[in-house]
């Protein structure tokens, strides 16, 4: 006998959310217990969703409530209602882009300070993915299902150089090369203090920070392979303007390893950067006043990789935002050696 009225192999798409079904158990019965019944008969819903249902009320068996580990049979009947599925689609968005250049495989953006790159848990919208959804009529597949188009990332509040592709072949082309380390990746960074060293190389594992869960750390046992090279372009009273290149793209590599020298960015305060205020570099009374620069002094200056149809490298810039421009010429101006 069949198990619904309604009978394709897979009941996804046949129902409304929030309607109440009803499903005869079949004599064929692959899966006894409950959970894994309905979630084989419901694959657009996780396992643990499902197992949400049952306990809440929301499936019985024979009439009666039971636990998501129940054993059913041939021939019993299950009611059941499900929810509506949480949307995995991404939402166009219009927001301004700044779009240094575009053609048929891929675009180079500008990213602004605070813009996430993609969704992620607590931000479904108003992320690039989403202004990237308005602007182009097609994206390549991505890092994954909510990350079209995105071969790399910029933390939230670094700004500068990002290239996202339109097509696969675009995208595999990019992503391999970023993962091959045959792209050039170049940062521009104001820190706390002088380096003692004008240029350098940082080689230092990075890993999860061992107590905090949104930060990074230099991990020497358990940590990844990152590399970073500076070079120090300016130094002043106090700070320093760096040139940075990464070999490796851990998150939050150079802020990791800046900090892990005792140079901090300035204003990085989830890495020890402190903020900076005009009185200070003016060497003044403290009076209240605004940050010269409220978030990280980090750019993503250039970047360099071979073109996917016409094979021939290319490199894009982006000159520094108002708020870091801002800063130097303050350096400058109050803060000569």
């Amino acid at each position: 006998m069949s198990e619904t009225s309604r009978q394709p192999e897979n009941l996804d798409e046949i129902f409304e959310a929030g309607e109440p079904l009803t499903l005869r158990v079949g004599d064929c019965i692959k899966e006894r217990r409950l959970d894994k019944y309905l979630h084989g008969r419901f694959s657009n819903y996780s396992r643990v969703m499902i197992q949400n249902v049952i306990k809440a009320g929301g499936a019985k068996v024979n009439g009666q409530q039971v636990k998501p580990s129940f054993q059913i049979s041939p021939g019993d009947i299950v009611e059941l209602t499900l929810p509506e599925l949480p949307t995995r689609e991404i939402v166009p968005q219009e927001m301004p882009l700044n779009i240094i250049y575009e053609d048929n495989d891929f675009l180079i953006i500008n990213k602004q300070a605070n813009l996430i790159v993609h969704p992620a848990r607590g931000y479904k919208d108003g992320t690039l993915v989403n202004g990237l959804a308005y602007h182009c009529n097609e994206l390549s597949s991505g890092l994954g299902e909510m990350r079209p188009g995105i071969v790399h990332r910029l933390d939230r509040n670094t700004t500068g150089v990002m290239v996202v592709t339109k097509t696969e072949t675009a995208q595999w082309k990019i992503a391999s090369q970023f993962e091959n380390r045959q792209t050039k990746k170049t940062y521009a960074a104001i820190v706390h203090g002088c380096p003692e060293l004008t240029a350098d190389c940082i080689k230092a594992p990075i890993g999860v920070h061992p107590k905090i869960r949104e930060k990074y750390a230099v991990r020497p046992e358990t940590g990844k392979e990152a590399i970073t090279f500076y070079k120090v372009l300016e130094e002043f009273r106090g700070f320093s303007f760096l040139e940075l290149n990464i070999k490796t793209g851990r998150t939050h590599q150079i802020r990791v390893h800046m900090t892990h020298i005792k140079h901090p960015i300035v204003a990085d305060d989830m890495y020890d950067g402190k903020l900076v205020y005009p009185w200070q570099l003016k060497d003044a009374e403290q009076v209240v006043e605004e940050p010269v620069i409220k978030r990280p002094a980090l750019h993503a200056y250039s970047l360099s990789f071979t073109h996917p149809t016409t094979g021939k490298e290319v490199t894009f810039t982006a000159p520094l935002p108002e708020d870091m421009q801002n800063l130097l010429d303050m350096l400058r101006k109050y803060r000569k050696k």
